[in-house]
């Protein structure tokens, strides 16, 4: 007789198997039969491990924050902190394109069952307390941004407010070119993010040359890694 699965890994295989489901099937494929049928238990397990559906979003949020922040780490730092700023809009970019329902579910865009994440302001300290793993995600974005306040690249400003701003304009790219509206490929990468990453740059601090230049750098960089990667990205 099989010895009978831990409750932990009964949680974690759910949170995997709504990954798998959003992936495949969007977000009206995250229902309770279908998540039990996927790994093999009964419907009760969604209600006895996260008394319901929505908890189990806000679970497959945290973990999507988890996947972004791991990501995001990749990038390292160098001594050009706006060059890392636009290699972490790279990278998120593309992170955001490899699973994009499982982040329109992370960022409160879609609501599986009318189930949406609960999310916290994390410009605040109250919010930042209540979403760890939030935080972890966007504080990779904090600490390029404070660097580039310590090089005097930006402006002296609350870190988080300004590093919000960045995130606000990522995003937003992200969230349209996902839909289509900045053409297939990354043309949308050079006409607009770029663009939009330097006129913010300035706007926070820095000269139109320097924040050129450190895209230049982080173009280089992208490179360098794909080429390692055997991806074979474009600029």
């Amino acid at each position: 007789m099989s010895p009978k699965p831990r409750a932990n890994d009964v949680k974690e295989r759910l949170v995997e198997a709504a990954i798998r489901l959003l992936d495949v099937g969007g977000p009206e494929a995250l229902q309770a039969r279908k998540l039990a049928a996927e790994i093999g238990v009964s419907t009760m397990a969604v209600y006895t491990h996260f008394g319901g559906m929505a908890a189990l979003v806000d679970e497959v949020a945290r973990t999507g924050f988890g996947k972004l922040s791991a990501w995001l780490a990749e990038v390292g730092e160098t001594d050009d902190p706006v060059a890392d700023i636009f290699s972490l809009a790279r990278t998120y970019r593309q992170a955001v394109a490899e699973q994009p329902q499982l982040f329109a579910v992370t960022f409160g865009q879609s609501a599986p069952g009318g189930k949406r994440a609960t999310l916290s302001d994390l410009t605040t300290e109250e919010g930042r307390e209540a979403a760890p793993e939030g935080l972890e995600a966007f504080d990779h974005i904090v600490r390029a941004t404070e660097r580039a306040i310590e090089a005097g690249r930006f402006r002296p400003a609350d870190k988080y407010q300004a590093a919000a701003q960045l995130w606000s304009a990522l995003h937003g790219f992200v969230t349209l070119e996902a839909s289509g509206h900045f053409g297939a490929g990354e043309q949308g990468i050079d006409h607009i993010l770029i663009p939009l990453g330097i006129t913010l740059a300035v706007g926070l601090g820095d000269t139109v040359e320097r924040a050129e230049h450190s895209t230049e750098a982080a173009k280089a960089a992208w490179r360098a890694k794909t080429r390692n990667a055997g991806q074979g990205g474009n600029d």
